[in-house]
């Protein structure tokens, strides 16, 4: 049935892709992140991997794409889905993690960071659409959505993605014209051509561009000339058929104090948004980190760092260079006890913060006077079971996390155990006092 409906959902798709296409060429890059959920009773349920691609699918395609599954006799109607992964409300972030000194990155004549390309960056499902129209943008410059307009919360991969797309067309296209600034640098171009009556050499290094990257425009907000300046120089790019990509952290309708005609241009070609990603995909960009830095970090300490930094890649890097620092400083072991000392700050934080899987098993560790490792351990003793069992418990009733999200942060790979431990914390909680005081206990700390 899985195979039908993945084969139901590529025909459908294909079918959209060629009606609507030339009314909102968007739609491809929007269906291929989708993924068919099920089909029952002629509703066609699909998955979309943020909130935001299902405003736009909803408010763009929706009502076509409902009128081509009639059509085609596939179904009656589409109920479009968001990844139980992905949360809209991610709630504060901690604090910025304090890091080991990097060391300086050298950037070349067009601004672009020689760390920042396709191959480092990791995908995952709060970021696989922004991903693929990227990819589409730099194997098409000035084709494939003009401009590009990127946003979300700091420290998620918007300027990664940027230099990834000025690496490839580069490399691809090596006579075209790159350019990444950011909107301040744009900005303190412009004051120093004022200053030194430079205004024709400033427009000409601008609009003579192939592609031109403006990153967190929010920062002309309430700039006028900036805003006139970003206002011709899109004009003259955009009417040359040359690409231009803008990344803000917040879309562009909720700028406050930038001019409604570019608000306007910004929303012509493709908007898309970055969520916080996973904690699979957490896991994955530690383990990316560390294999491009030659780090060696045990796999429980990568994990218990994803548990700890649920919002922010650069809070991910941070911590791994923190602990690696104090590691070969100190002479210790990445031991858990010593890591969360190390980053005992940020663990502190955490407390204030939204509750997440790491947090709860801290807790639970700390009330069955047990380690953090033994918990997550494939150890059986009794003790160890029903500590591991309250953890499980606890998660899945104050988190927002699936079943699968939790076993995976208890090394398990079958959810069904997940299941069974809510069910037999709920029969101790019913007569058992020391259950439930251990739970209240855990409770009254998050």
């Amino acid at each position: 049935m899985a195979k039908d409906l993945d084969i139901l959902w590529s025909e459908f798709k294909t079918h959209c892709v060629e009606v609507i296409s030339n009314s909102d060429s968007a739609i491809r890059t929007y269906l291929d992140t989708c993924l068919p959920v099920s089909m029952k009773d002629g509703v066609f349920v699909i998955d979309v991997p943020t909130p935001f691609a299902k405003e736009q699918i909803k408010s763009r395609f929706l009502n076509k794409m409902n009128d081509l599954l009639v059509e085609t006799g596939f179904g009656t109607s589409i109920e479009i889905e968001v990844s139980q992964e992905i949360k809209e409300d991610v709630g504060a972030a901690g604090r910025a993690v304090a890091a080991a000194s990097p060391a300086k990155i050298s950037l070349s004549r067009n601004g672009l960071n020689p760390n920042y390309v396709f191959s480092s960056f990791v995908v995952g499902k709060s970021n696989r659409l922004p991903h693929a129209a990227c990819l589409a943008v730099a194997e098409s410059p000035g084709v494939a959505y003009n401009p590009l307009f990127i946003w979300g919360k700091v420290g998620l991969g918007k300027t990664h993605l940027m230099h990834a797309i000025g690496h490839h067309i580069e490399k691809t296209q090596p006579n075209t014209k790159v350019l990444y600034v950011s909107a301040e640098k744009f900005t303190n171009d412009l004051i120093t051509s004022i200053r030194n009556n430079t205004n024709n050499e400033f427009r000409s290094r601008y609009r003579e561009l192939d592609v031109l990257m403006i990153d967190d425009i929010q920062f002309i907000a309430g700039k006028e000339q900036t805003q006139e300046e970003v206002f011709h120089t899109f004009n003259a790019l955009h009417n040359s058929k040359k690409q231009v990509i803008i990344s803000s952290d917040r879309p562009p309708r909720d700028i406050q104090g930038v001019e409604d005609r570019l608000v306007s241009r910004f929303e012509w070609g493709l908007v898309t948004d970055i969520q916080p990603p996973d904690l699979e995909t957490r896991v994955a960009i530690l383990q990316k980190k560390a294999e491009i830095k030659k780090y060696q970090i045990p796999d429980d300490i990568i994990l218990f760092i994803a548990q700890n930094i649920p919002s922010n890649i650069r809070e991910l890097e941070g911590a791994l260079n923190r602990i690696v620092a104090c590691s070969e400083f100190n002479s210790d072991p990445m031991t858990m006890e010593n890591v969360s000392l190390w980053l005992k700050d940020l663990l502190h934080d955490t407390r204030s913060g939204p509750v997440n899987i790491g947090l709860i098993q801290q807790l639970v560790a700390e009330t069955f006077g047990i380690s953090t490792e033994d918990l997550i351990s494939p150890k059986r003793t009794a003790d160890l079971a029903l500590a591991r069992q309250v953890a499980m418990y606890l998660a899945r009733n104050r988190t927002g996390e699936s079943l699968q999200q939790i076993g995976y942060a208890f090394n398990k790979k079958d959810h069904t155990t997940v299941i069974h431990a809510c069910k037999k914390i709920e029969e101790l909680l019913k007569n058992d006092l020391r259950v439930r005081s251990f739970v209240d206990n855990v409770v009254s700390k998050l």
